[in-house]
């Protein structure tokens, strides 16, 4: 049996702007432990991200940053050449906004995690992730991502603390790597449910392939994220806050 490991659902949410609506926040509140707040770049704007807040100050979840790159048009979600101190703003500037917001609430900053590509972006270049985790560390709070070799060796150098994530609803590769949304299978709230039990109980995940593979997470523990842009948001939140109630006494 794995090593004992705690488990939370986080999501993404506040990812509309202005009239614009995307995903079922309200709904999907009871099933999250934390909620991402887009924070005006990739999606998200002053009001959303308010609203967002005060419903998540409601149901007692815990509120990070997720700040992503400055592409609307694209939901954070396209490739573009950015420099490390540019980078290095476009982060402090996002977090900060939502620290201003929450500062307000009388809600504390719990974490900051990257959206779409400058999740990716961090992953394949050293000069961005250094950027991106000094501008995190000004807030002193964790970062979620990938426990990847490098990431973790970065935070560690830094003094940033890492929290590894786990995503049930987006496919993996045989290295045991994330994959991009465009490229990854669709998914039901039975396969929500079945990577959960096997990542969190064995430790390993199913590839798009259909190989057993290991996947890098902390062993103490890891947060489990669902999107609220995916189809099936709702019914896929619902099979993951199962699945994890079940692992907990697996594991």
């Amino acid at each position: 049996m794995a090593q004992k490991r705690w488990i939370e659902i986080n999501c993404d949410m506040g990812e509309g702007f202005g009239r614009w609506k995307m995903g079922p926040d309200e709904e999907l509140m009871r099933y999250v432990d934390v909620a991402n707040v887009a924070c005006g770049f990739h999606a998200g704007d002053p009001s959303t991200m308010v609203r967002t807040v005060r419903l998540a100050k409601q149901h007692n979840v815990r509120v990070g940053a997720h700040p992503g790159m400055p592409d609307l048009l694209g939901f954070g979600r396209r490739r573009m050449a950015v420099s490390p101190e540019d980078m290095y703003a476009i982060v402090l500037y996002q977090v900060g906004s939502l620290a201003g917001i929450l500062a307000a609430e009388g809600v504390p900053l719990n974490h900051v995690k990257p959206h779409g590509e400058l999740y990716f972006y961090i992953q394949r270049d050293a000069t961005i992730r250094d950027a991106v985790l000094r501008a995190v560390r000004t807030f002193n709070v964790p970062i979620y991502g990938l426990a990847t070799k490098d990431m973790v060796e970065d935070c560690e150098r830094i003094g940033l603390k890492l929290v590894s994530e786990f995503y049930p609803d987006i496919s993996y590769n045989d290295q045991g790597q994330l994959m991009p949304v465009a490229e990854s299978d669709p998914v039901t709230p039975e396969i929500i449910s079945k990577r959960v039990l096997t990542f969190a109980v064995e430790g390993r995940v199913l590839s798009k392939a259909g190989n057993v593979v290991d996947a890098p997470v902390d062993p103490q523990g890891f947060s489990i994220c669902i999107h609220s842009d995916l189809p099936g948001a709702l019914d896929n939140a619902a099979g993951a806050r199962a699945a994890v109630d079940e692992a907990k006494k697996q594991i």
